[in-house]
């Protein structure tokens, strides 16, 4: 099987894949289950970008989508979750699903790796950039020079989404007691504090 061939196999199977879970991730009612779909489809894409040799933004994707932001989604999920599951329940669902995405996963790796080690694949072909090639300077040199004006885009929206959360997260609750930093500097101490003018009072009791 020529080199060329067997890429195109693994892009189509794992497009597919991909595209599977994606379309799972909108399908499927239980929240849980979306997000492993989703942590499928994530990885599924990272695969595709190996194959067309963006090592970095594959790591990216998987560092940062993954490992950090799936697991935040996963547990605040789990926390809003009004419906109650039993503890027989979760154990029987979602570590299967769990399991069972994360064998696919696991075969997906074994499927991509283990024809490079029967030397079915050797790496010399798969190569087509020199040793000075960086994924990195690449991206920053795309993004800043044919992509800068989509990129300022992008901060801009994601600024504005920014101020607007954290907006939505400050506004005013009849629930909750705020305070004003301003009329505390600007308060009178007269009509904070008032001196009352007590005649003293004898005890009942002898001091010893």
């Amino acid at each position: 099987m020529s080199p060329e061939l067997l890429q195109q196999i693994l892009f189509y199977l794992f497009g597919t894949i991909a595209i599977g879970s994606g379309m799972a991730v909108v399908s499927v009612r239980n929240t849980v289950y979306s997000a492993l779909f989703l942590v499928l489809c994530f990885f599924n894409v990272a695969v595709l970008w190996l194959l067309i040799e963006a090592e970095f933004l594959a790591i990216i994707l998987v560092l940062v989508y993954v490992g950090a932001v799936m697991v935040l989604f996963l547990f605040v999920i789990m926390m809003l979750d009004v419906k109650k599951v039993t503890k027989s329940q979760l154990k029987s669902g979602y570590t299967r699903a769990a399991l069972l995405i994360a064998a696919a996963m696991l075969v997906e790796l074994i499927m991509l790796f283990g024809y490079r080690l029967q030397n079915q694949l050797p790496a010399d072909e798969l190569i087509r950039q020199g040793l000075e090639y960086s994924n990195v300077t690449e991206i920053g040199r795309t993004l800043f020079t044919d992509y800068v004006y989509p990129f300022e885009v992008a901060g801009v929206i994601l600024l504005v989404a920014i101020v607007a959360a954290i907006m939505l997260t400050i506004r005013k609750r009849p629930e909750n007691k705020q305070i004003d930093a301003s009329k505390q500097i600007h308060v009178n101490p007269a009509d904070r504090i008032r001196v009352l003018s007590m005649d003293a009072e004898k005890g009942n009791g002898e001091d010893a």
